[in-house]
């Protein structure tokens, strides 16, 4: 299972889509949700890790909070979804982990310099990453839809067969 969730973020990764609009966070709170603690951590990361590979890694203080961004998916996934699930649990869940990833991704463009070392500069710095939040944040919920709701359609369609529920 983790090994499918990062091929999918990878190859998601690699095509073309608008700016922030990847299932990377989606597959961090999946992951968090169905997979063990130890290793959920590893599917954000080594998908970005493998698409930075290929398609080229960028200014490394901006990376690194990018990275640490990603991890509030699969903690966030694991605290708030491993034992119950409902719309509203998911919504807050991806609300939390986009924001997290905001508030961190944006810190580390403004520590890299691409903004004045200031507080007004950091504020401009966030107020200006706004469309990108509302993006990663339509992103994030659309790939967390199709996830969530993905397993729940699998599992029910088990449950009627007699089965059990579905996990990882």
């Amino acid at each position: 299972m983790p090994y499918f969730l990062i091929i999918l973020g990878v190859i998601a990764r690699l095509f073309p889509h608008p700016w922030n609009f990847t299932p990377i966070g989606a597959l961090g709170l999946f992951a968090g949700a169905n997979v063990r603690p130890r290793i959920s951590w590893l599917v954000p990361l080594t998908a970005l890790l493998i698409a930075d590979l290929i398609i080229g890694f960028y200014e490394p203080m901006i990376m690194l909070f990018v990275y640490l961004g990603f991890l509030a998916g699969p903690l966030l996934g694991h605290l708030l979804l491993s034992e119950k699930r409902s719309v509203a649990r998911i919504g807050g869940a991806v609300f939390a982990s986009s924001t997290i990833f905001f508030v961190l991704s944006n810190f580390g463009v403004w520590a890299a310099g691409y903004y004045p070392l200031t507080l007004a500069g950091l504020v401009e710095c966030y107020v200006l990453a706004i469309p990108f939040y509302g993006v990663l944040l339509v992103g994030d919920a659309f790939y967390a839809g199709i996830l969530f709701g993905g397993q729940e359609m699998v599992t029910a369609a088990i449950r009627r067969r007699g089965g059990q529920r579905l996990s990882f």
